[in-house]
């Protein structure tokens, strides 16, 4: 396979043009980065240059070819139970503020990749409503979306290798929330009937997708500008219902900006609720 160099001029035209279609900000020293994203791609359909890429990628010359640079420029690293805290807040600081609410629970799961954390959400879910009888009693409903078109689409499948397996995921559970076929491991049926799978991008509005009572925004924010963060995280804010929660990744806090949530601490970490 052929090796494409990209230059400086180059690179800063393609991270121009990667911000203004999905967001994602690319720092001055990530040329190694799309290179190795890129290459396969590039030689795939025959594209000589990175100059080229970027007059194929602003005259939209192939049909559904941006859709495909974004997916392999766009980080799908994940896991089950990540972190395991956010979860742990679900259960014990979350689920028992809202579940006499009188709606259907909504949850979003916003970048939810090939989908291993709206599973677990579903699991954490099902585990709860067995333990405390009664509750959700309009039922729940997670949401996942995510701009990669490819890895949505392996996500609603909801199967796994023993490579994806191996990651976060307890004997217990998989015993008990899928099915083995061969190799290979499916979500059981009442764990993914509760997702609803769709493409979004969190530059765009949200309002098609209704109102939440929690939002898993986490690892994603590290990936936009402080001006684009602040848009999201009004946005998201807009989308909760009242005494909503947001939950971000480890090293993400919304104060810088925006005013519009509280924190509440929980045990290993923070969560925080729409004021």
């Amino acid at each position: 396979m052929k090796q494409l160099k990209i230059t400086k001029e180059d690179y800063d035209l393609f991270r121009t043009f990667l911000e203004g279609v999905s967001g994602i900000v690319l720092g001055d020293n990530k040329h190694y980065l799309v290179s190795s994203r890129l290459n396969r791609l590039m030689n795939d359909n025959n594209i000589e240059s990175y100059s080229d890429l970027i007059d194929i990628l602003r005259e939209n010359r192939i049909r559904g070819f941006t859709d495909q640079v974004v997916d392999a420029m766009t980080t799908n690293e994940t896991m089950w139970f990540r972190d395991t805290y956010p979860y742990e807040a679900l259960k014990n600081t979350v689920f028992p503020q809202l579940d006499n609410i009188d709606h259907k629970l909504r949850i979003w799961s916003s970048a939810c990749s090939s989908g291993q954390e709206p599973y677990s959400i579903s699991m954490i879910v099902d585990e709860y409503i067995k333990s405390s009888l009664g509750a959700f009693k309009h039922g729940v409903e997670v949401v996942a979306t995510d701009i990669s078109l490819s890895v949505l689409e392996q996500a609603k499948k909801g199967i796994y290798d023993e490579s994806a397996m191996n990651r976060g995921i307890t004997e217990e559970r998989k015993r008990q929330y899928f099915n083995r076929i061969g190799d290979l491991w499916e979500i059981k049926p009442e764990i993914n009937s509760r997702i609803t799978f769709k493409t979004a991008n969190l530059q765009e509005s949200y309002a098609h997708l209704g109102k939440f009572d929690i939002i898993f925004c986490r690892n994603v924010l590290i990936y936009f500008s402080s001006e684009m963060k602040t848009e999201i995280l009004n946005k998201m804010a807009a989308c909760l219902n009242d005494n909503g929660f947001l939950l971000l990744g480890s090293s993400e806090a919304p104060n810088r900006y925006t005013d519009a949530f509280e924190m509440v601490r929980v045990p290993q970490g923070v969560i925080y609720r729409v004021l």
